[in-house]
């Protein structure tokens, strides 16, 4: 982007973020007709006619019971890129329902694809950013919540769009049960110790901090596309959890 385009509100900074990743990234071939043919994997949002800003005041709130068809616990990912961890977590975890969000339609419809293809039962998407969650998700019905790599925003002045920024931690306080847990991973040692502090200065408390997850005795971890990638080049991972 132009200097004068990172000046953008920040509504319209998103809009044009997501316009540039989607014209970056090679459309993918019969793109509407792949997510109509999984449809019944992709909850409908509407938020690309909603100001997020907005989007509490007019939620659409999901029923997980009917959704689901069972009052199993639920595990959000936000950023769950092209599925490999929701996926596998569904797989692994066939008692918990499982929402995967993701902005991109060139992303998320791969992973709409994978979960198809294994005939999941138990995992949904939904293609929205995570300012639109409180329209969407019951408060108080998340028990655990994944952020897996996700865009560190390195320069300080974008640190409000990091999903461990107050903004955010106060979305998921509201859609978090009184017990539930935030799992983050990141490759990002800066943005690790922008996360520890925020949840800190949040009211979250921090257990089970690894600053090299794959040369710890850390069992049951799943890799993500992006981990394998970074773990492959020797970098270290780094994960945390926090409850309130």
């Amino acid at each position: 982007m132009s200097a004068e385009e990172t000046d953008l509100p920040i509504k319209q900074f998103y809009d044009k973020m997501l316009m540039v990743i989607e014209m970056r990234m090679r459309r993918k071939k019969n793109l509407e007709d792949r997510l109509t043919a999984c449809s019944d994997y992709l909850i409908e949002c509407s938020n690309a006619d909603l100001n997020y800003e907005n989007a509490g005041k007019e939620p659409k709130l999901i029923d997980f019971e009917t959704l689901f068809g069972n009052a199993n616990r639920i595990m959000l990912e936000v950023g769950c890129g092209k599925g490999a961890f929701a996926c596998t977590y569904a797989e692994q975890h066939p008692d918990v329902n499982i929402l995967a969000v993701e902005r991109a339609a060139n992303v998320i419809v791969t992973a709409c694809e994978a979960a198809a293809e294994k005939q999941l039962s138990n995992i949904k998407f939904m293609k929205c950013t995570a300012e639109y969650l409180p329209g969407y998700i019951p408060e108080h019905s998340i028990s655990e919540i994944n952020l897996n790599f996700s865009c560190p925003f390195p320069k300080a002045k974008y640190a409000k769009h990091r999903l461990t920024h107050k903004q955010f931690l106060d979305i998921y306080k509201t859609i978090m049960k009184k017990d539930a847990v935030i799992y983050q991973k990141t490759d990002n040692m800066h943005f690790f110790e922008f996360s520890i502090e925020s949840l800190s200065q949040n009211g979250f408390k921090l257990n089970n901090i690894s600053l090299d997850l794959h040369s710890s005795d850390f069992q049951g971890n799943i890799k993500t596309e992006y981990e394998k990638r970074f773990s492959d080049m020797g970098m270290p991972i780094y994960r945390l959890e926090a409850r309130l």
